[in-house]
């Protein structure tokens, strides 16, 4: 699976984003796909995945009321909508797949290229 991050920017504390994953290579719809960031200094984390059939969300508990990860198949494209950021959400943020959720979490199989994402006070 080849994976293409994209959405990134810079954006005051309180502002929105919405990054993208286009993916190709692979029948889509069998991935679970997630995104991963990784601060300045700092290691990389987890942020949200979703299972395919986009049933399955799991995000980590900094982000949970303000990102949704989504997915459309028909694009084979995954999404992460960032709300109400926050400097503590610089990071390079990554997007990654698997077979699942759990499987994400781990330590993913397929990685893209990061995006910027830059949050102002």
């Amino acid at each position: 699976v080849q994976l293409q991050a994209s959405g990134g920017g810079a954006v005051q504390s309180g502002g929105s984003l919405r990054l993208s994953c286009a993916a190709s290579g692979r029948t889509f719809s069998n991935y679970a796909m997630g995104w991963f960031r990784q601060a300045p200094g700092k290691e990389r984390e987890f942020v949200a995945a979703i299972g395919a059939g986009g049933l399955a969300r799991v995000y980590t508990d900094s982000v949970k009321g303000r990102f949704t990860i989504s997915r459309d198949d028909a694009k084979n494209t995954e999404y992460l909508q960032m709300n109400s950021l926050e400097p503590e959400d610089t990071a390079v943020y990554y997007c990654a797949a698997d077979l699942s959720t759990a499987r994400i979490q781990r330590g993913p199989s397929y990685w893209g290229q990061g995006t910027l994402v830059t949050v102002s006070s």
